[in-house]
């Protein structure tokens, strides 16, 4: 699997606050989104989430969210490893996603932008 890049997760309770902080640390514009009833900002490295506390409390169980080439690909790694596949693969606001579980306990979400919209 070709890993692109990694985003951190990051979870506040006022994205609109939160937003130009991270806009001016990172250098960059953020793409918002919905995923659900959860309101994400996109801004360079950082994915920022704000929404109900008992989604977050599950979206922050996420370590990172890799940047992949293809998901399909991250998918056969990921059963040859020994993960197990929480969620996906799906499509999203912003690409193809899966949530994985490696064999040490720890959660990732993989995302390409096959789906993203032009």
């Amino acid at each position: 699997m070709d890993i692109l890049g990694t985003s951190l997760r990051i979870c506040v309770d006022d994205l609109d606050a939160a937003v130009p902080v991270y806009e001016r640390l990172a250098g960059a514009e953020a793409a918002r989104f919905e995923n659900g009833s959860v309101e994400v900002a996109a801004v360079g490295p950082f994915f920022l989430m704000s929404g109900p506390e008992g989604q977050l409390e599950v979206l922050s169980k996420i370590k990172a969210t890799l940047a992949v080439k293809d998901v399909d690909d991250a998918l056969a790694d990921l059963h040859t490893v020994g993960a197990q596949i929480i969620a996906g693969p799906k499509s999203t606001p912003i690409g193809r996603s899966l949530v994985a579980r490696h064999p040490d306990g720890s959660v990732f979400e993989y995302m390409d932008r096959k789906d993203a919209p032009e």
